[in-house]
C-alpha cells in the first residue's frame, strides 16, 4: 500500500424515508446503495449507530456502508457512535454527500475542510471534527440562497438524474484506487475530467 490509508467506512448521507428517497440531497445515499448492489452488499437496521449498515469487500478490502437513519441534520451522531465503537481514525472514512458548487455529472475527493452549509458535514464536523474525505456528488445550484432548501429536496430533472448517476459510477469505479493506491492518485483519475 503506498503510504495508503486503509479506507475503512463510507458513509453516504441522506434522509430516511420514501418521501426523500429520490431527492438530491440523498445523493450520498444513492452512492452507498449502488456500491452495495454492485459488490452484493445488504443494509440492515443497526440501532446502535441510529443507522442501517451493510458489508462489502472491494479489490480484497473489507468495507463497512453506513446510512444514518436520523435525518440529515443529525448525521453526526450515528458517525460518531461508529468510530467511537470501532475505534477509527478520520482518515479512515469517506463521507458521500450532495454537492450544491458542482455540475450533476461532476464528482471530487477533498479532505477536511468546512461544511459548505450542508447540515449533514456541519453536524459530523461538530461531533468527530472536519478531517475525513468527501465523496462530493454535483447536483447543481437553484441560483438564489433562499431556493437552496427546495431545491435539495425535490427530485432531479431526469436529464439531471442520469448524470449524477453516471458521476456516481464513475467514483464506484475509482474506488479500487482509492483502496489499492491511496486517495491521491485517485483524485488524479476522478478530476481529470
Amino acid at each position: 500500500m503506498h503510504g495508503a490509508v486503509p479506507l475503512k467506512l463510507i458513509v453516504g448521507l441522506g434522509n430516511p424515508g420514501s418521501k426523500y428517497a429520490q431527492t438530491r440531497h440523498n445523493a450520498g445515499f444513492w452512492f452507498v446503495e449502488q456500491l452495495a448492489e454492485r459488490y452484493q452488499g445488504r443494509f440492515l437496521k443497526e440501532p446502535k449507530f441510529s443507522a442501517e449498515l451493510a458489508r462489502i469487500t472491494v479489490a480484497g478490502h473489507a468495507l463497512w456502508l453506513l446510512k444514518p437513519n436520523t435525518f440529515m441534520n443529525r448525521s453526526g451522531l450515528s458517525v460518531g457512535q461508529f468510530l467511537k465503537f470501532y475505534k477509527l481514525n478520520l482518515e479512515q472514512i469517506l463521507v458521500a454527500h450532495d454537492e450544491l458548487d458542482l455540475e450533476p455529472g461532476v464528482v471530487r475527493l477533498k479532505q477536511g475542510g468546512g461544511h459548505g452549509g450542508h447540515n449533514g458535514l456541519r453536524d459530523i464536523i461538530a461531533q468527530v471534527g472536519k478531517e475525513f474525505w468527501r465523496l462530493r456528488i454535483g447536483i447543481g445550484h437553484p441560483g438564489h440562497r433562499d431556493q437552496v432548501v427546495d431545491y435539495v429536496l425535490n427530485r432531479p430533472s431526469k436529464s439531471e438524474e442520469a448524470l449524477i448517476h453516471s458521476a456516481i459510477e464513475r467514483a464506484i469505479e475509482n474506488l479500487p484506487t482509492i483502496l489499492e493506491s491511496g486517495f491521491e492518485q485517485s483524485m488524479n483519475q476522478l478530476h481529470r475530467r
